[in-house]
């Protein structure tokens, strides 16, 4: 053998010969449950130690009159000392209550998301399609958007030059937790919070999310069985191609993950719930060639479900972004409005 001391290229073939240890291979629905219970406590084991739970407590801020909604500003206790900011829109001239919908935004943070900042962050947003929590709300759903731990306000006292996701993975890791699961722990806290409001309807929550929001949404759609429709964009892919090749966020990394599944296997525990696949074709951090494997790789545990029709995908001729295309037809076939 060619001596070799790349260690890049050493953990890539690793990475390729790979096979995880709870791969899918169900030929039954009794197989697929029996796997979903073993790798569903994997998963909650990788994703590490999730907060104590805390009495159910909400701030509200400010207020923003806009002609399709209101944006509520709200901070939501979401464990002893920290509270999740978060952007609360309320639809106008729709019937009330609605189904809602928790959009995660990725790592330009939340500006771009809610049609605010800087003049290039308001352009990024509506040439990437990032301001899907308005937007959805315009289209009647109420929905919020979260300050993502380690970002904007929530990294106040971290110098301005370093990642707030990169102390977030530090500390985390250092305490047997980790970035994602810290985040996925702000969304069910923030479902807690919508299920108290009268104008949502408390069984019908979904969620959306592009990038990094993608990879919190995947996560928590599979941990969270109170997320009826997943909307995952810019991220579902195969870890090897993506994530473990191509640099990304320190943030992106759950300690062992890989070992035990794939992304396949993570989507797999959403299965039978809708989940639509949203990426571009010029995606240069998720290869679209690899995101169509691990899509046609999960259409065999929707069908084994005879859930074959609550699963969907939209590539689009585009790059890393969010896409709206396919995502109110999907809404109103899985998560439909009332009235």
């Amino acid at each position: 053998m060619e001596r070799n001391s790349d260690f890049f290229k050493a953990m890539l073939e690793q990475g390729h010969a790979h096979t995880p240890r709870l791969s899918w291979q169900a030929t039954t629905p009794a197989e697929h449950a029996a796997w979903r219970r073993r790798f569903r406590a994997r998963l909650g084991q990788v994703v590490g130690r999730m907060p104590e739970r805390v009495p159910l407590e909400v701030e509200w801020d400010e207020k923003v009159e806009e002609p399709g909604f209101t944006r509520h500003k709200i901070y939501v206790r979401t464990e002893a000392n920290y509270w999740s900011p978060a952007f609360l829109f309320v639809p106008k001239g729709q019937r009330l209550p609605a189904p809602a919908l928790v959009c995660l935004h990725g790592h330009s943070g939340i500006y771009p998301y809610i049609r605010e900042g800087t003049e290039a962050q308001k352009e990024m947003g509506r040439t990437h399609e990032l301001d899907y929590a308005p937007f959805f709300a315009e289209h009647g759903y109420v929905t919020i958007a979260p300050i993502v731990r380690g970002w904007n306000e929530t990294k106040v006292n971290i110098d301005p030059h370093e990642s707030g996701c990169q102390r977030m993975v530090m500390d985390a890791c250092l305490m047997g937790q980790t970035p994602v699961g810290l985040r996925c722990w702000d969304a069910s806290r923030l479902v807690d919070f919508l299920q108290t409001q009268e104008y949502v309807e408390p069984g019908r929550i979904g969620v959306a999310g592009l990038s990094g929001g993608g990879f919190v949404g995947l996560y928590w759609a599979a941990l969270e069985p109170r997320v009826k429709v997943a909307m995952i964009a810019g991220f579902y892919c195969t870890m090897v191609d993506s994530l473990y090749s191509i640099y990304h966020c320190l943030c992106n990394c759950v300690p062992g993950v890989l070992e035990w599944g794939e992304m396949r296997e993570i989507a797999a525990l959403i299965a039978p719930r809708p989940l639509l696949a949203i990426s571009g074709k010029q995606d240069e951090i998720f290869p679209i060639e690899a995101t169509m494997r691990a899509y046609a790789d999960l259409e065999p545990v929707y069908a084994l479900l005879g859930a074959k029709g609550n699963l969907d995908h939209d590539w689009f001729d585009g790059p890393h972004a969010w896409s709206n295309r396919k995502t109110l037809p999907f809404l109103a076939k899985h998560l439909p409005l009332r009235g």
